[in-house]
């Protein structure tokens, strides 16, 4: 048997460090299948914190789909999709996605990060120009950093900053890359505008709808189809509202092809196993559907709902997203309240840096159509209580944090 060697490594510095700015973050222990109610670190807890936005993680149609996948095609796939990892079930989950996408083709990723990562760095260049808001997820940044091309970020949504960027010459290509909505923030991308710039200035526009795919649009299509926009490079994942797991990129069919010649976080890793495409396939069947539509309209109406109850009770006035933002700022006292909340039963992520920008950290409350008016009453009066508290006690401190083990 090997012995282990103490640890005196050089990264208990680092970790120190994190510790006392308030950013040393724990997994939390969860049990159980995921829904509105979940098991955190033993304790049961009303969740909102998690991206399973119309509830279907838990479905039992997936769930079957899930194990009868696995019973037809195996365990794993084997190899990457460019060896033998093709499998009739990859397709088929494809060609619904164009289908439903209204593209020529797709082509399907491991996770949103791999997609964007893969996408970006196999399509531009050092001769190339990208075009970023600087609040796009880290798989964008990442990216744009392994395309080592131009990068301008700009500042968020701010349409002038990007013609500004477009303007510039001596690019072989352009890109212009968004989400449509905002991970850590709920609101949307200008996205008629950004379309008709790229088409002035002959760039193209790459929509990441991580947090938009089988919520918004015409049959969840996304933020992008319910403004009437066709991006050239449409990203999407599984993993949220299709409660699944995985991503697909969208476009035309010569696109996808240099996707998969290009990407490389497609190229060298194996490819999803059977039972979690299976599972994806009956999801976006669920999400397309008539049972599809009436969850997203009961989402619609928690999103107003919880909007107004935070209005009235807290005067924290927020867009009627599934995504909700409560700001506080500083690190320690968001760790704090996030541990209170879920001392009350509420399961509420802090958000510190570097996920938001320093002096913007907060509590990021993610809705599911599952949730009942009493759970989104319940979690605006936790909430209330344990702002007042952090006001008033001054041992009300980031303290709790280790115990409490709930931060992102």
């Amino acid at each position: 048997m090997v012995s282990l060697r103490a640890d005196i490594s050089p990264w208990t510095s680092d970790i120190g460090d994190l510790k006392q700015k308030n950013l040393y973050r724990h997994m939390p222990n969860i049990s159980g299948i995921p829904g509105r109610i979940i098991n955190v670190n033993g304790r049961e807890a009303l969740n909102f914190s998690s991206n399973n936005y119309l509830g279907l993680a838990g479905h039992p149609k997936i769930i079957e789909a899930t194990v009868r996948s696995v019973r037809e095609f195996g365990a794993g796939s084997t190899a990457s999709r460019l060896i033998a990892g093709n499998t009739e079930i990859h397709r088929e989950l494809e060609r619904f996605i164009a289908e439903w996408k209204g593209v020529e083709a797709t082509v399907l990723f491991g996770s949103g990060y791999q997609a964007n990562v893969g996408v970006i760095s196999g399509l531009m260049g050092p001769d190339d120009l990208i075009v970023s808001d600087e609040l796009n997820h880290a798989s964008i940044i990442d990216g744009c950093r392994l395309a080592k091309s131009r990068v301008i970020v700009y500042p968020h949504s701010d349409l002038n900053r990007v013609e500004d960027a477009l303007r510039l010459s001596g690019f072989r290509r352009k890109l212009v890359v968004t989400e449509s909505v905002f991970s850590m923030d709920g609101d949307r991308a200008p996205l008629q505008e950004m379309d008709s710039l790229c088409r002035k200035w002959g760039a193209s526009l790459m929509v990441d709808e991580a947090h938009a795919s089988g919520v918004l649009g015409p049959h969840g299509q996304g933020l992008a189809s319910e403004m009437g926009v066709i991006p050239e490079i449409q990203m999407g994942t599984l993993g949220k509202a299709a409660g699944t797991s995985g991503a697909y990129v969208a476009g035309s069919k010569s696109l996808i092809e240099l996707i998969v010649n290009r990407a490389r976080s497609l190229i060298y890793t194996t490819a999803a196993p059977p039972g979690t495409i299976g599972a994806a396939l009956e999801a976006l069947k669920i999400v397309t559907s008539p049972e599809g539509d009436e969850r997203r309209s009961r989402l619609a109406r928690n999103n107003e709902m919880f909007n107004s109850l935070l209005y009235q009770e807290l005067s924290i006035d927020t867009l009627p997203s599934h995504i909700v933002p409560v700001m506080i700022g500083d690190s320690g006292r968001t760790m704090s309240i996030s541990a209170a909340c879920i001392g009350g039963g509420i399961f509420a992520h802090g958000i510190r840096f570097p996920t938001v920008p320093e002096g913007t950290a907060r509590l990021r409350f993610t809705l599911m159509s599952d949730h009942t008016h009493t759970d989104l009453k319940k979690a605006v009066n936790i909430l209330k209580t344990a702002f007042e508290n952090s006001r008033n006690d001054p041992k009300f401190t980031a303290s709790a944090i280790d115990h409490a083990q709930v931060s992102t």
